[in-house]
């Protein structure tokens, strides 16, 4: 693939005024369209749609990686290095809750990645990471 395309990914939330605020406030996300039961935004140059679902019990899956319980499933962006360590900067500033702090994979390794999650007000799990060679990016 000689171009990236942006992807599309729908996800549910139980409370849509509390998300829109937090993608459009703590994530920087450029909202779009919307209805009274739907908003789009830029996310990252992807399109993220939040679609309100009434609340449900649900079941946490995680799966272990480096010592550490990754939910699954999550979803997020690849981000430049810099932009990563000043994005993480600023999500601790406003206080992101983290389910797993940023922090480098195979350091000095193939692939070397630092990585970060943490949860939307409605449970989704996000993650975001940056290659330190993005050309690793699918790497062995």
């Amino acid at each position: 693939m000689s171009t990236l395309s942006p992807f599309h990914v729908a996800i549910p939330v139980h409370n849509l005024d509390e998300c829109r605020t937090f993608y459009r406030d703590v994530l920087n996300c450029e909202e779009g369209r919307s209805s009274d039961h739907w908003v789009d935004f830029n996310f990252f140059g992807h399109q993220l749609v939040i679609h309100y679902k009434p609340k449900t019990e649900a079941d946490l899956h995680t799966n272990p990686v480096d010592g550490k319980s990754v939910p699954v499933p999550h979803y997020g962006v690849v981000l430049e290095w810099d932009i990563f360590q000043s994005f993480s900067k600023d999500l601790k500033q406003k206080g992101i809750e983290f389910i797993i702090e940023p922090y480098i994979r195979f350091e000095g390794q193939v692939g070397e990645q630092a990585t970060m999650f943490f949860y939307d007000p409605a449970g989704n799990a996000l993650e975001f990471k940056a290659f330190k060679d993005l050309g690793q990016l699918f790497a062995k």
